[in-house]
């Protein structure tokens, strides 16, 4: 009996968002290709709506999609060349072999994180290893990966081709690292991790601001990256950890049951996930105390001081303005500049971050976060104009529904005020 449309898009699209990277990863162990992994791995899902639809979800249906990919990638290759030596070497191979094969001890024990060490090569630009494993991993489209980089959707069409090209003409393999090679590659792998973290955090488009399946991989991820550098794993990765940890431990009161945004001072705190706070806490303490000042301690503990307030009122806004200026140091970023600069208007009031944000307007004009911050602060100072002008703009440049329709009740808030 067929199946009705909405359940196959429904299961479809839940194979998507928390299997994709595991079969792209499957399937570029299997092809030693990102290209052809990927399109095949499209082709499959395409597939999928239709057979689905008449035949029924089948009861493993990420295996299903590994099965077709697998057998569209072969077609491919046979379509590619006449030559069947490349062929046969492949199904002689790991294409013949079933799918779940016992893993070498000393390997990396995750098809993802593997994903992840083979696109931080060395040979490859650090920008062009953290966009690849974002597309390759994370299913990111090309607009969200632009976004994490703060540039157009066509230069990093551009990277993302250009890296492929690189691995592809210089024969970077796609290999299992031991353990033991790890470190070369952590901070790019760091980087890619909590890029993920980021999206799920804050989605690129939705209904939702929130991507869970996102933020859940990327923890994934961070803990199975410490676990592996055990017994004494770099601050960084400890860091980053209890980072993840205290911004996801507040998702369920960043939005209420449509979707709609609510903003940190206005989370209903008893929400927030204290199981999960408590476990990050003594892991901030950790890479203070092992590694000093890194970034994502810095930010970690930013993130720890809101945690730790009761009331948005209790927040240590003093303090927090403190590490932000020591991450200013470490982190030359016009986001780092930005994040401080509402900091500040907390302590010395928003006529203050106005003439800091002036300095870094050029370098965020395209980032819809920057004209929304400077939005509120002019509301906040009655600037109803000025606000409405900003608020305009964050709209043009917002592709998220659920920051849409919170900038739209701004928005409307100050046009009243205009009469």
């Amino acid at each position: 009996m067929p199946t009705s449309k909405l359940d196959v898009d429904r299961a479809i699209d839940t194979v998507y968002r928390a299997d994709w990277g595991r079969i792209v990863a499957t399937l570029i162990r299997l092809v030693r290709d990102f290209d052809l992994a990927e399109e095949s791995a499209q082709e499959a899902f395409t597939s999928a709506v239709d057979r689905w639809h008449s035949a029924g979800i089948p009861e493993l249906p990420r295996a299903w999609i590994i099965q077709t990919a697998r057998h569209k990638a072969i077609d491919r290759l046979r379509r590619r060349t006449k030559l069947t030596e490349k062929l046969e070497s492949y199904t002689a191979s790991e294409l013949a072999q079933t799918l779940e094969e016992p893993d070498d001890p000393s390997e990396i024990p995750d098809e993802r994180l593997r994903l992840i060490f083979t696109c931080c090569h060395p040979a490859l630009a650090i920008e062009a290893q953290v966009a690849l494993t974002l597309r390759m991993l994370g299913g990111l489209e090309t607009d969200a990966i632009a976004r994490a980089f703060l540039v157009t959707s066509a230069t990093m069409a551009q990277r993302l081709v250009r890296a492929k090209r690189k691995i592809r003409d210089a024969g970077i393999p796609y290999t299992v690292l031991s353990t033991y090679d790890l470190s070369a590659r952590v901070d790019a792998v760091l980087t890619t991790i909590y890029l993920i973290f980021n999206e799920g955090y804050a989605a690129t488009r939705g209904e939702t601001i929130v991507r869970a399946d996102l933020c859940a991989e990327a923890i994934r991820l961070g803990r199975l990256v410490r676990m592996l550098m055990e017994p004494q794993p770099p601050a960084e990765v400890t860091a980053l950890l209890a980072l993840m940890l205290l911004h996801d431990s507040r998702r369920d009161a960043r939005h209420d049951r449509a979707g709609n945004l609510i903003l940190l001072e206005e989370q209903d705190r008893s929400r927030w996930n204290h199981k999960q706070i408590a476990e990050a806490l003594p892991l901030v303490e950790e890479s203070l105390r092992v590694g000093g000042t890194n970034s994502y301690a810095v930010q970690a503990a930013i993130a720890a001081l809101h945690c730790q307030a009761t009331r948005a009122e209790e927040t240590d806004w003093k303090q927090i303005v403190g590490l932000y200026d020591l991450l200013d140091r470490l982190q030359l970023s016009p986001i780092v500049s930005l994040n401080r600069a509402v900091a500040i208007a907390m302590v010395e009031g928003p006529q203050a971050a106005l003439v800091l944000m002036e300095a870094i307007a050029s370098e965020l004009e395209n980032y819809h976060l920057f004209h929304a911050a400077r939005a509120d602060l002019y509301r906040r100072m009655g600037a109803s104009k000025e606000a409405a002008l900003s608020y305009t703009l964050a709209l043009g440049l917002v592709t998220n529904d659920s920051e849409r329709r919170f900038l739209e009740r701004r928005l409307c808030e100050v046009l009243k005020k205009l009469g």
